[in-house]
């Protein structure tokens, strides 16, 4: 199988065989399918899929997710906020509810997250109680909850109508659901090479990118600290709607010092020009499928390198399932058809013809 993502000088002299996620195959001038390609899951990367919605974006997501789950020394955790990948339950996964201790997030996050100028009464008293908090947390390795957080504002030093404003903000929070004192640390997340899918379909916009904060920026600390033995990858479908939040610092560090402790990102998008570019100048590995916005064709300028003959615009697939990945291991482009994924994907768009009520009424229509 030739391997993407790897420098011949990276694959060492052991007996052991380095991990790799079969991707698909190549795709010959003619259509036909060439030789097996597979994506390096030995080392950490920073990559990035592209696609118009319904060219297999997601679905070549879901490839890698299952690939590494296959592949060993690995942790694959998915960020799903359409609710897709279900499926990967079939692959020894398992989907989980998206909740994170409180303490999660730093205390300079909070008034952010809640929509608070952290130089303000309310901001700085909420980030003064969050800071308590997390200390305490440190101290007896106990985590607080909202309520708790809340009746800490109730104590505290500060006029009345500061305090009412803190606690009618944090009662916002609670109402997300995805704080809880008692949720399982993030490295629980990495534990086994099962994936992890973190279904965040129906959760608010900002409760959404506080999970991906938390998991993003513990994946790291985790790795950083030696608490987490297996190489964390963190998926994220639907990426540029994290970069322009409370996530982004933390997907920011994974994309630019993620190498180094060994934490692979991955981020898909309809929009690439929606991504930050360093997104996409950061990359190792980029899959685009089809695009036709212009933003976002000329989005791919960035990921343009001396070592290509010529622009990748020109070189972009049409069919469905086809792909053009950029290597810089390698330092080459390949155009490959993905492989069939082994478990349900649950990407594609609903059809009138296929719900219960036409099945009804077309029984008693002669068309």
């Amino acid at each position: 199988m030739n391997v993407l993502g790897r420098a011949d000088a990276e694959i060492g002299s052991g007996t052991r065989s380095p991990a790799t996620v079969r991707l698909g195959s190549f795709l010959a001038r003619d259509g036909s399918d060439g030789a097996a390609v597979g994506i390096d899951a030995d080392s950490p990367h920073a990559a990035v899929v592209f696609g118009k919605r319904g060219t297999g974006k997601s679905y070549t997501l879901g490839v890698l997710a299952e690939g590494l789950a296959d592949a060993t020394g690995v942790a694959p955790v998915v960020v799903d906020p359409m609710g897709v990948f279900g499926g990967l339950t079939e692959a020894g996964g398992r989907v989980l509810e998206p909740v994170v201790r409180p303490t999660a997030l730093p205390a300079t996050v909070w008034p952010d997250l809640l929509g608070l100028d952290p130089a303000g009464g309310p901001g700085s008293l909420l980030w003064r109680v969050v800071a308590d908090a997390v200390e305490a947390a440190e101290d007896d390795g106990t985590s607080p909850s909202i309520e708790s957080l809340r009746w800490a504002v109730s104590e505290a030093d500060a006029p009345d109508r500061t305090r009412r404003a803190v606690r009618n903000h944090l009662r916002l929070a609670e109402s997300w659901g995805v704080f809880d004192a008692t949720a399982p640390p993030v490295t629980s997340l990495a534990a086994n090479g099962d994936p992890a899918v973190l279904d965040l379909s129906g959760v608010p916009e900002a409760a959404s990118g506080a999970v991906v904060r938390a998991v993003a920026r513990g994946l790291y600390d985790a790795r950083v600290d030696g608490s987490v033995d297996r190489l964390p990858w963190l998926l994220v479908d639907e990426a540029h709607a994290f970069f322009d939040g409370v996530a982004d610092p933390a997907l920011w560090t994974l994309l630019t010092r993620g190498r180094a402790p060994g934490v692979s990102l991955v981020c898909a998008t309809q929009r690439p020009s929606a991504l930050p570019s360093v997104a996409v100048s950061q990359s190792d590995l980029l899959v685009a499928h089809r695009l036709t916005a212009g933003p976002d064709v000329d989005a791919l300028a960035t990921a343009e390198a001396t070592y290509l003959d010529d622009d990748l615009a020109t070189r972009l697939p049409t069919g469905t399932g086809e792909a053009l990945v950029v290597d810089d291991a390698s330092e080459t482009a390949h155009t490959v058809r993905v492989r069939e994924r082994r478990t349900p994907h649950g990407g594609g768009d609903p059809r009138a013809g296929d719900t219960k009520a036409a099945r009804t009424e077309g029984t008693g229509r002669t068309g």
